[in-house]
């Protein structure tokens, strides 16, 4: 049973009277957006973890075959583990990682 999509509660969203410019006018809002920052990346290692051990059960059921039948679940943990993490949100892009083809489309 998951968290159902499109349910937004009221202490998640980011405050909204937090100004990025000005970040040290309303201190309360400045520790609101400090705490919606770390609640967002720590389910976004969050997820990273699950899906890795979705990848370790494919990984032991597959056998030899884990390199065909596991690769979706290896490139979407790649993709989940690119950036996240504490310390990555100043160095440049081109040090978290190869695009995917995915997201060179997109741009």
């Amino acid at each position: 049973m998951g968290r159902k999509k499109g349910v937004l509660f009221s202490d998640e969203g980011a405050p909204d009277d937090f100004d990025p410019d000005n970040p040290y006018k309303d201190p309360v809002a400045m520790l609101e957006m400090r705490e919606h920052l770390v609640r967002e990346k720590w389910i976004d290692i969050e997820k990273a973890k699950i899906l890795r051990e979705k990848v370790k059960w494919c990984y032991r059921v597959e056998g030899v075959n884990h390199l065909q039948k596991c690769r979706h679940l290896v490139q979407q943990y790649l993709d989940a583990t690119r950036g996240i993490g504490w310390g990555k949100d100043h160095r440049p892009q081109s040090l978290h990682g190869p695009k995917v083809e995915a997201e060179v489309e997109a741009e």
